[in-house]
């Protein structure tokens, strides 16, 4: 037999080696992110000019020349317009802002009974937090108490009447604090409704099944403004003499059941991206179709799902708006009333309100956006297979 010359062969691992200089690195991701192509390369270029056009400005209205403190309309006004500032100044007037930042968060509740919102948020921040931190053990006593408890706490907290606390009737309520009770109440109420018409809507029953579809394409047919007015002023005229429901909590019903609709039908295209394998396994593992559902299809389809049931919070959460048509001041209709105090009136006053509007409703939709990216990259299970 011939002997083969095996001195070539490795005996041993290769050291593991640094990547290379110019694949790591700041530099590296300039050129592969910005620079990549001819066409990145200009479209870079002309990103950097826009930037380079609008940011200087934006930033010298918005922090340079803007007015941050003062007692009234004539720090955000020219001389000509009866303030203080010189003639052509312009910028934001944050002192505005300042001035009526309760209002924008509490809208005309008490300010002796302001503490009672504020401790609504605490709590609301300290039992979510540890909801979301998946670290976080006895997620089963946290869910309880933020889904369960809070929500009762928080309308003895807010509305009094018992307990020794003083009675505050919704129409006083106003601003941030609104907005957040419609949007956590519209989350909480329309997931699993909307889950529950979902699978009405796939159930071989034929009276529950009509029973969803009529409701859903109802409710989807038709926007929220119509769904707000009818709540709030069409609805008191079908009922009994002397029968009324507070204005606001028709509001959470209306605003609840929109999102219940839409949520149905994302909910409805995760449950049809389950292939049929998963359905006829559990069948012949013996297992009910609430066992069914619980263990085996609902956690895919969720899953699958996540961006769509974000984006209907998200879309909820703007929508809230709306409920200045009925009456309802949230945290852009608060700030828009505002305009009309005459001691704040100047041409910087509306567009400081409302852009500080805008980042609050921006940050509370990003948060959003990155907590749903955050699953979505821990629940993939892609790299498994």
């Amino acid at each position: 037999m011939t002997q083969t010359d095996l001195s070539w062969v490795r005996t041993e691992m290769a050291q593991a080696m640094p990547a290379p200089s110019g694949e790591r690195g700041l530099v590296a991701w300039v050129r592969k992110n910005l620079f990549a192509s001819v066409g990145d390369t200009i479209l870079t270029l002309l990103g950097l000019v826009l930037v380079a056009m609008i940011l200087p400005p934006v930033i010298n209205w918005a922090f340079v020349q803007a007015q941050w403190t003062g007692p009234d309309r004539s720090v955000c006004a020219t001389v000509a317009q009866g303030g203080i500032q010189p003639d052509g100044w312009s910028g934001a007037c944050w002192a505005f802002v300042n001035a009526k930042f309760g209002q924008f968060m509490f809208g005309r509740y008490p300010l002796e009974e302001r503490w009672r919102p504020i401790l609504v948020g605490i709590m609301f921040v300290a039992l979510l937090a540890p909801l979301l931190i998946p670290r976080v053990p006895h997620k089963g006593l946290n869910a309880v108490l933020f889904f369960l408890v809070l929500p009762i706490v928080a309308f003895i907290l807010l509305v009094g009447g018992m307990f020794g606390l003083p009675h505050v009737e919704t129409p006083l309520w106003g601003g941030l604090m609104v907005t957040l009770t419609l949007s956590f109440v519209g989350i909480v109420v329309s997931l699993p409704l909307g889950i529950l018409l979902a699978l009405g809507r796939r159930s071989k029953m034929p009276v529950v099944k009509m029973i969803c579809i009529v409701f859903i394409e109802t409710i989807r047919g038709i926007p929220l403004i119509t769904v707000l007015f009818m709540a709030s002023v069409m609805l008191p005229l079908f009922l009994p003499a002397g029968v009324t429901f507070d204005k606001f909590l028709r509001a959470l019903i209306g605003v609840s059941l929109f999102a219940a609709a839409y949520m149905a039908e994302v909910v409805r295209g995760g449950l049809q991206a389950i292939s049929k394998g998963q359905y006829e396994g559990a069948d012949s593992l013996g297992l009910s179709y609430w066992q069914k559902m619980y263990f085996i299809v609902l956690p895919q389809a969720l899953k699958l799902v996540i961006p769509g049931i974000v984006n209907t919070f998200i879309g909820m959460f703007k929508d809230t708006s709306l409920v200045y048509i009925i009456s309802m001041f949230d945290l852009l209709a608060i700030v828009r009333q505002n305009f009309s105090d005459a001691s704040w009136a100047s041409p910087q006053t509306p567009a400081s309100g409302l852009i500080f509007a805008a980042v609050v409703f921006w940050l509370f939709c990003f948060g959003m956006s990155r907590y749903s990216m955050f699953m979505e990259r821990r629940l993939d299970t892609g790299h498994k297979r």
